[in-house]
């Protein structure tokens, strides 16, 4: 029988998916929905103002290039920046202990007590933390600002997982047209597979409802397929001529 005293509750009683994932698990949905539903938009837009097939997969392929490399660039940018901050904020902690320790300690002691231990419990608690400078450096990250030195995303695996993911997403409503028997209900009707696809696999990683992470995307999409249309269908090719 086991000793639920003394065991490790991650050993029977719960996990916790790893955060270590988290840049290139978000870059990769956002990316495959965003993939998704612009393209699904696009296409529909231009077909609605009455685009033949080949321009139409030409539009998506061009939508599909574009939009890989503005969001790949657009994760590295954003995690690379993260990290960045992330660095400034170590520093400046790391000065803080240096100039003022006693004060350092004194200050995680009060945040201990916040957090409920007694005074004198708090006390030596603080000054264990604060004999390991590294030590006192994460946990006053981690209790003031809530950053983690040990779990910083990587620029490259954000961007390269942002890229695949839209390009992913985006090349499913043109496949009818590159496969030749493109129409926009056949474009409309992969599409809106990705879409239901995408959110059931996202909510079932997420541990939500898989039917409503589908029916969430493929109402995201819905909404996107009607402005365009709409707008198509007010402008028209022969608008532009």
């Amino acid at each position: 029988m086991t000793d639920f005293n003394l065991a490790n509750p991650h050993d029977y009683d719960h996990q916790h998916s790893s955060s270590a994932g988290t840049g290139w698990l978000r870059a990769s949905v956002f990316g495959a929905m965003d993939g998704l539903v612009s393209n699904i938009g696009l296409i529909t837009g231009i077909a609605a103002a009455g685009a033949s097939a080949g321009i139409i997969a030409i539009t998506g392929i061009s939508g599909l290039i574009s939009g890989a490399v503005s969001m790949a660039l657009g994760e590295y940018t954003s995690v690379r920046t993260q990290n960045e901050q992330l660095e400034v904020e170590v520093e400046t902690e790391r000065r803080a202990l240096e100039r003022n320790p006693a004060g350092e300690e004194a200050e995680l002691a009060e945040m201990f007590t916040h957090l409920g231990m007694e005074p004198a419990t708090a006390t030596a608690a603080a000054s264990q933390v604060h004999a390991s400078t590294e030590q006192a450096l994460k946990v006053h990250l981690a209790h003031e600002l809530g950053l983690s030195t040990d779990e910083r995303p990587s620029p490259m695996v954000a961007a390269g997982s942002s890229l695949i993911a839209f390009s992913a997403g985006a090349i499913i409503p043109v496949l009818p047209f590159l496969f030749g028997f493109g129409t926009l209900w056949w474009g409309l009707a992969f599409g809106a597979v990705g879409l239901v696809l995408a959110g059931y696999l996202a909510a079932k990683f997420t541990g939500r409802s898989p039917l409503a992470g589908a029916g969430r995307q493929l109402l995201f999409g819905g909404v996107a397929v009607v402005a365009t249309y709409s707008i198509g269908m007010l402008l028209g090719v022969s608008s532009f001529a």
